[in-house]
């Protein structure tokens, strides 16, 4: 692998005076070692361990997918305890590794421009002042569980863990477009970030939303992460959060906020992350010629955490079961719990609604008769009454995995 130079220092410069408000001044990044031992993530389409590490900057213990750029992965354990994702274990995806190693809170601005009425450059401490929104979301990789596809596409080979919920603090994205003025004619608002392409030809990472959705209220730029300052490698300063839809569009690192009169026809909205303009982003494997269109709103998920694949249990009637669900664009309604291949379910009891966009915990006790082998199995309705489906859907992207997923215990 190629070698990543990070370390992390703050300045102590008249920078630090932005630290009483919950930001550092600067932030710089140096060379972590690799792999203190190695996990097994059962991913069957090819090689499927992966090396743990926690040398990267203000980050514990993570499944490391990629050094140049660093694709994190946050360990299935993790989400065993609180519904919110701690920010040392919170996934870290990029698409290019030319990121910044230092960011200077003094000088850093987000231009609003394009078809607006006055052309404005935001710093970090006027973002500070304006009001301020909070909400729970997750943030969940397109690709998010990848590496189960069969057969195998190309890309991060995730297994669950490229994704996480916070608690995100931040400005709402139409308070600063109003601030600009709108013009009327505008149909779409695009973000950039100050990551760069490798090489000159490579297309800049971009991302757009509708105007209605840019403005509808829930879109926010946060600025803060659990409560905390947010890690560099997941956005510092301030990143685009959009609630119920995949984590390409929470642009990271933002600095720049774009109203278009015209569709985005940029590389990110037009070529990559399209999906299948099928039910469930489906297609038959090696389907080239299909409708598409740019991926866009999560869909229901859920996962047994309390037990890990294949761990051995001492044999007792009644096994407990917890894990997490969200309910994609929509809140978690209901999760069920099967112990025999999906041919019967029992409702879980749902643990507190922290929010509509984010995780939901869940518990039951699930009836087992006899020792052996358990397939225990959940399954989340969602409040629009999406429910996942058994089959897994399948596309040459790797995108929206959405199925019910397995773990087995054997009872001794």
């Amino acid at each position: 692998m190629d070698a990543f130079d990070f370390h992390l220092a703050r300045s102590q410069s008249r920078r630090q005076v932005l630290a009483g408000l919950g930001l550092g001044g600067a932030a710089v990044l140096s060379t972590p070692a690799i792999g203190q031992s190695l996990v097994e993530l059962g991913l069957p389409g090819g090689p499927s361990t992966r090396p743990m590490t926690s040398e990267f900057p203000q980050k514990g213990a993570m499944i490391l997918q990629r050094l140049r750029p660093p694709l994190l992965e946050t360990p299935m354990e993790v989400f065993d305890g609180s519904v919110f994702t701690p920010n040392d274990r919170f996934f870290v995806r990029w698409h290019w590794a030319n990121i910044p190693t230092a960011i200077d809170v003094a000088s850093y601005r987000i231009a609003i421009r394009g078809h607006v009425d006055r052309q404005l450059s935001i710093s970090l401490a006027q973002l500070l002042r304006m009001p301020r929104i909070e909400l729970a979301a997750v943030n969940q990789c397109s690709g998010n569980s990848r590496g189960l596809f069969e057969p195998r596409v190309p890309g991060a080979q995730w297994r669950h863990g490229a994704m996480g919920n916070a608690r995100w603090v931040g400005v709402s994205l139409r308070h600063l477009l109003d601030l600009a003025g709108v013009r009327s004619g505008a149909l779409a608002v695009r973000f950039g970030a100050l990551d760069q392409p490798v090489v000159p030809t490579g297309p800049d990472f971009s991302k757009s939303l509708a105007i209605d959705h840019a403005r509808n209220g829930e879109v926010i730029v946060a600025f803060q992460m659990n409560g905390e300052q947010m890690p560099l490698l997941n956005g510092f300063p301030a990143r685009l959060i959009v609630p119920g839809w995949y984590s390409t569009y929470w642009v990271k690192m933002l600095n720049d906020i774009e109203v278009l009169d015209g569709p985005d026809q940029g590389y990110w909205m037009a070529k990559a992350y399209k999906i299948p303009d099928t039910p469930g982003a489906n297609v038959a494997p090696g389907t080239k010629d299909f409708p598409s269109v740019p991926i866009n709103r999560m869909v229901p998920r859920s996962w047994i955490t309390s037990w890990s694949d294949g761990t051995p249990l001492g044999y007792a009637p009644d096994l407990p079961v917890g894990g997490i669900a969200m309910g994609g664009d929509a809140a978690v309604a209901r999760v069920d719990i099967s112990a025999d291949h999906g041919r019967t379910w029992h409702s879980a009891k749902l643990g507190p609604d922290e929010g509509k966009y984010g995780f939901r915990r869940f518990d039951a006790n699930v009836r087992v008769p006899r020792p052996g082998k358990v397939t225990l199995m959940s399954r989340c309705t969602s409040a629009a009454g999406e429910t996942q489906p058994i089959s897994p859907n399948w596309n040459p992207g790797g995108f929206m995995r959405g199925c019910v997923e397995t773990s087995t215990v054997t009872l001794v």
